[in-house]
């Protein structure tokens, strides 16, 4: 009898020490995950924000594909939600609660099943020379249970973490995957309207072509802006040699213009497009493929037996601004070839 009063005063003590040890464990939590993705923060920031988009850079989503999912009737920006419900998942449901557009996304998430419980999270993009970084964080309260529990099975951290490197590492591949899709088209032959152009030129190395235009470009763009003059369409690029066996090229960074405009600067200067035919060709997608769509158009030409015109335009017409559509993939340059 004495040995049994001996045990179970022993095993009170466990239990009292136990519960003195669970209690006095850090009543919150809170843990992130970062990862550079190589893309412009808009176009991570739109994707994180829908939350239509989560199952395809979701790590539990992974786990349980057929996972029940419903949506509110809003599912991106402040108020947008959705819900789960599976038997690996349990139930659950998530909601944004504040938005800085391409900077901060905060939600809040409710666990019904297996057990109840609910944290914040949030996500943080910050610029930088290599991409973006994401911050993936998560934040909450822990009651007695909670705290019982991951004493036993580990931290939240320890059992979230992996979870949270996972969705990262998904969300880079998709979004590479994404900003990297292009298409070629060769549209037919078609009448470009010609007309005036202020423009530039400069005679470079082929491999040089595009940092040069980049300084070339936004001179022409911004001596328009600030002249007031009112610009007839997109920029284009007007190649007028294009020498490979020497790296040889000479090109003008031109915007089109309603009139003829008389430059009061000694480097910008004022041309003009007589109408012309020509086969006109559509990249939708980044700048680097543009090597690709030029071999595309001179092959077609030579396909179907069509005539180029000596010294006729040949021009890349730049439809979008990459600073309005930050996504690469939505990027449309359009080639326009003169033929006779």
């Amino acid at each position: 009898m004495k040995t049994l009063k001996y045990i179970l005063f022993l095993l009170l003590i466990v239990i009292i020490g136990f519960s003195i040890y669970v209690a006095v464990q850090p009543n919150e939590f809170n843990f992130s995950r970062s990862k550079v993705i190589q893309a412009p923060a808009s176009v991570v920031f739109n994707k994180v924000n829908d939350f239509k988009n989560w199952p395809s850079f979701s790590p539990w989503l992974e786990q349980e594909p057929n996972a029940k999912l419903t949506y509110g009737e809003k599912t991106a920006g402040v108020d947008g939600s959705y819900a789960w419900s599976g038997e690996v998942l349990g139930e659950g449901s998530m909601k944004t609660l504040d938005v800085i557009e391409n900077e901060l996304i905060a939600q809040h998430i409710n666990f019904i099943k297996p057990f109840e419980s609910e944290s914040d999270i949030n996500w943080i993009f910050e610029p930088t020379d290599e991409g973006t970084r994401v911050t993936w964080q998560m934040s909450g309260k822990q009651d007695f249970m909670t705290k019982m529990f991951t004493t036993f099975a580990g931290s939240i951290e320890q059992m979230t973490g992996p979870d949270f490197e996972r969705g990262l590492f998904k969300l880079d591949s998709i979004i590479t995957t994404d900003i990297q899709k292009y298409s070629v088209t060769v549209d037919g032959i078609t009448e470009h309207g010609g007309g005036f152009y202020v423009y530039n030129t400069a005679s470079c190395k082929i491999t040089d072509i595009e940092s040069k235009m980049q300084e070339m470009m936004p001179k022409v763009i911004n001596y328009a802006m600030s002249n007031n003059i009112k610009m007839a369409g997109a920029p284009f690029t007007y190649y007028h040699k294009w020498d490979l066996e020497n790296n040889a090229t000479m090109f003008s960074s031109c915007v089109p213009t309603t009139a003829k405009v008389i430059s009061s600067v000694s480097d910008i200067l004022t041309g003009q497009l007589a109408p012309f035919k020509a086969l006109k060709t559509t990249l939708r997608g980044d700048y680097s493929n543009l090597e690709e769509a030029w071999e595309t158009a001179m092959k077609y030409v030579t396909d179907n037996s069509l005539e180029f015109v000596d010294d006729g335009p040949m021009l890349e017409v730049y439809v979008n601004d990459p600073m309005t559509s930050p996504n690469p993939a939505d990027w449309i340059t359009e080639i326009y070839i003169a033929i006779k």
